[in-house]
């Protein structure tokens, strides 16, 4: 039993989560700090992050914050370099900070476009390259990308961000080929989320009908609720998943199995 809860523990790790002032990106925080992690939340709204940070000290976890805007990615730096003064330099980054518009392929502008994969796809790599050389000098580290079914799958008003979900998939691959290799101890996958009631989601849960339909487009019969994510979010930040490296997983209860 020991072995198993060494395996999974992440005590000692410090973790960067990014868009982590709600939905996935704080559900993950949340999770990897109940594993034992002190977390590092990065969002733009600073009274949410201080909401979330509090909601897991309270729950006897360790967790500080820093008010970031990811489509800036001259914030970066300063983003890199304050997330380490809290605990230390981070172990685990996650990158869940998203954006999807829903513009239609006739009124995306190039502004918006490029808002869109600053954020979803551009922010993740240079981020986690400012991350990389503490991860090699430890010798560990893991890098977890926030795909989505649009990395496969098109969907309507959805252009750009199916656009960045795709170059996240591919994005993955590449890190991993880079900074895994020499064992270095680094990895880096992706967790692709099948719908999940979010801030990005909100509208579609207004339609109940359209919520039982996405649900049966799944095997299992429902859509995701956050305590799907506990699983895999400590799997992929431990050390059980370190012979596991440029996978995308998808955790959609089978939608895109089928």
């Amino acid at each position: 039993m020991q072995f198993i809860n060494d395996l999974f523990s992440l005590q000692g790790k410090v973790a960067l989560v990014t868009g982590a002032s709600s939905g996935i990106g704080m559900a993950m925080a949340a999770d990897m700090a109940a594993a034992g992690a002190a977390v590092v939340l990065a969002a733009r709204r600073q009274d949410k992050l201080e909401e979330a940070a509090n909601t897991i000290k309270t729950s006897h976890g360790k967790a500080a914050w820093v008010v970031a805007d990811m489509e800036k990615t001259q914030q970066l730096q300063t983003l890199a370099d304050k997330s380490a003064s809290f605990f230390g330099n981070p172990d685990i980054v996650v990158n869940a900070a998203g954006i999807n518009l829903r513009e239609s392929a006739e009124t995306i502008s190039e502004e918006s476009w490029q808002k869109t994969l600053n954020i979803n796809l551009t922010a993740p790599f240079f981020l986690s390259r400012l991350l990389v050389p503490a991860m090699k000098q430890k010798g560990w580290g893991k890098i977890i990308n926030i795909a989505s079914l649009q990395s496969l799958r098109a969907f309507p008003n959805s252009a750009a961000y199916g656009a960045s979900k795709g170059g996240i998939m591919q994005l993955t691959r590449a890190m991993a080929q880079t900074w895994s290799a020499d064992n270095s101890g680094i990895t880096c996958n992706a967790i692709a989320p099948g719908f999940f009631r979010t801030e990005l989601t909100e509208g579609l849960y207004e339609d109940e009908e359209v919520v039982n339909a996405l649900a049966r487009q799944t095997m299992i019969g429902r859509n995701g609720e956050m305590k799907d994510l506990s699983g895999l979010t400590i799997f992929l930040a431990s050390r059980a998943s370190d012979y596991i490296t440029g996978q995308t997983i998808f955790l959609d209860g089978g939608w895109t199995a089928k």
